[in-house]
C-alpha cells in the first residue's frame, strides 16, 4: 500500500503591531498625497499622524514609533531617477 504523506497545514500568523502600523502609515501617506508636499507640511502631517498612531498602537515603544516615522519619511520622499543616482 502506498501511504500518502500529508503536509502540515500552515498556521495563519497575525502580523505584529509594528508591521500593522507601518502598513497603515504607508497607506495614509499614499491616500493623503504626502509625497511631494512642502517639507513644512510633511513635518506637521507626520507630527499629527504619529501622535494618532501612538494612541492607536499603544503597544509600540518610543523607539518603534521613531523607527516608524523614519520609515514613513523615507517612503514619502520622491523617487530618485537614474540620472539623479548617477550624479549623486
Amino acid at each position: 500500500m502506498n501511504i500518502k504523506k500529508t503536509k502540515p497545514r500552515r498556521v495563519a500568523v497575525e502580523p505584529k503591531p509594528f508591521d500593522q502600523a507601518r502598513d497603515e502609515l504607508f497607506q495614509h501617506i499614499m491616500r493623503c498625497e504626502v509625497a511631494g508636499s512642502h517639507p513644512d507640511h510633511q513635518k506637521e502631517w507626520f507630527d499629527e499622524t504619529l501622535a494618532y498612531m501612538a494612541e492607536r498602537y499603544h503597544e509600540l515603544s518610543a523607539v518603534e514609533l521613531a523607527d516608524l516615522r523614519t520609515l514613513g519619511e523615507r517612503f514619502a520622499q520622491p523617487a530618485k531617477t537614474a540620472q539623479q543616482a548617477v550624479s549623486a
